[in-house]
């Protein structure tokens, strides 16, 4: 029996869970497909590439059920945070990262793990029980064969949606005498700093100009195999939100709350934000704006924005086809397969949606299969923390009948009292997460899945 356990991809959930194996003290060999082969959204080689937007959302634990998911991954020793934290870039109350610092500072931890073995190289089907425990973390693009294999392997065809992806402007061709920048309600960011975001205004004329554009340009064609696949609802295209209302942008990524144009004193009827998107300042993403547009009219369309007129792009927008398993249907409370008990599934392939949802859900499986390789107590974390509410959403908490993709919220956790205020209710369950992980995390330390002490990431 192979003694490592291994990890099919190397993307935030594949590095996760490859980190935790070994900072517990056992061996992983994490096997990733690029260079030898690429996806359709990935760029470079680089392990733990940030395909989408360089933002893993909100990082307040004690408003937002992300942030509080920050916070535990933070004390659970997560290699992901840590790289985010040290590649942080200003973003206001968010945790944004440049994209290219970041994912080469995991690719270095990784590459000096002794315990870890990265072998660039496809795994073109699920691995057999002879070749010991293993996690299939290879993300919403999985390749073909493999996903075939996987479908074979589950008897039930894979579920799709798709995800889009949001231009990234070089702030040098951003017009300063029309935007500006600033924070919502002038929030102050980790550093303090209230503007973090240019804004770009827009006159109820100009958006509904904007608007009529929109709906009328010409979108990148589909295959016939993704006709009948939903789009997530938490990223949906601004073509898709156009075609809903006319005031859906405006209520949606375009909602101009929380901010007042210095030139007017008053607040625009829309506006366009973007986040910086290196550490650099130098490049700028449109928060929100992820479009299947065709790149010659989303040129033309999004230089109609005021501000943006010479703007020059660093990535146009895109889309792609993600993919996930019914998890609830298919995984067992450990997030084993239950027909194929010697693997275990992790990241986006598993119906959760976000970076740090991804991450959280590597963490576990890489921390429950070293578990499992020393016959220890697998614990899952008590369904009263971030880890543990989204574990059990997809295991057991989802109808496997209506399954989707979910982000990390609140509704997910268990209910603290019938009769409390929105307001006491999210302070109860942030005050009863905190307290739970401390209970769960000493009892991990005292486990076989304890960290090796003094080590620094």
């Amino acid at each position: 029996m192979n003694t490592s356990i291994h990890v099919i991809g190397g993307g935030l959930a594949g590095c996760e869970a490859a980190w935790q194996i070994a900072r517990g003290g056992g061996r992983a060999v994490l096997h990733e497909m690029r260079p030898h082969r690429t996806s359709n959204a990935h760029r470079t080689d680089t392990l733990a590439e940030l395909v989408c937007s360089n933002s893993f959302r909100s990082d307040d634990a004690d408003t937002n059920a992300v942030g509080l998911l920050h916070e535990e991954l933070r004390r659970a020793d997560s290699l992901i945070m840590s790289a985010a934290d040290r590649h942080q870039v200003p973003a206001g109350s968010a945790l944004a990262v440049d994209r290219h610092g970041f994912s080469s500072d995991v690719e270095t931890a990784i590459a000096s793990e002794p315990q870890i073995e990265v072998r660039r190289e496809e795994v073109p089907s699920l691995p057999e029980p002879d070749d010991g425990l293993a996690i299939v973390a290879t993300g919403p693009l999985t390749a073909a064969d493999l996903a075939a294999d996987i479908q074979r392997a589950t008897g039930r065809d894979a579920l799709a949606f798709f995800d889009a992806i949001a231009p990234v402007i070089h702030r040098d061709s951003i017009d300063f005498d029309i935007a500006w920048f600033q924070s919502r309600y002038d929030r102050p960011g980790p550093a303090g700093d209230t503007a973090a975001y240019i804004n770009c205004p827009l006159t109820l004329e100009e958006y509904d100009a904007f608007v009529d554009r929109v709906c009328a340009a010409e979108l990148t064609p589909f295959h016939d195999w993704e006709r009948e696949t939903p789009w997530f609802e938490g990223c949906l295209p601004i073509e898709v939100l156009a075609r809903r209302g006319r005031n859906t942008l405006r209520f949606g990524p375009m909602k101009p709350v929380g901010l007042t144009n210095p030139a007017t004193g008053e607040r625009p009827f829309a506006v366009v934000q973007l986040r910086q998107d290196n550490a650099l300042g130098t490049l700028f993403n449109m928060v929100g704006f992820q479009t299947k547009m065709r790149h010659g009219d989303q040129v033309g369309v999004l230089r109609t924005i005021p501000g943006l007129g010479n703007a020059r792009f660093a990535r146009l927008g895109g889309v792609h086809r993600n993919t996930f398993i019914n998890s609830p249907h298919l995984l067992d409370g450990a997030l084993r397969l239950r027909r194929r008990p010697h693997l275990r599934f992790a990241g986006q392939i598993t119906g959760v949606e976000g970076y740090v949802e991804s991450t959280a859900i590597g963490l576990l499986a890489g921390r429950f299969a070293l578990l499992e390789s020393r016959a220890d107590v697998i614990v899952p974390p008590p369904a009263t923390t971030a880890l543990g509410a989204l574990l059990n959403h997809v295991t057991t908490g989802a109808d496997a009948r209506t399954f989707q993709p979910m982000n990390c919220n609140f509704g997910l956790f268990p209910s603290p009292g019938p009769d409390l205020r929105k307001t006491a209710r999210r302070s109860a369950i942030v005050s009863a997460a905190r307290a739970d992980l401390d209970a769960w995390l000493a009892g991990m330390a005292g486990s076989g899945c304890r960290h090796r002490a003094g080590d620094a990431i």
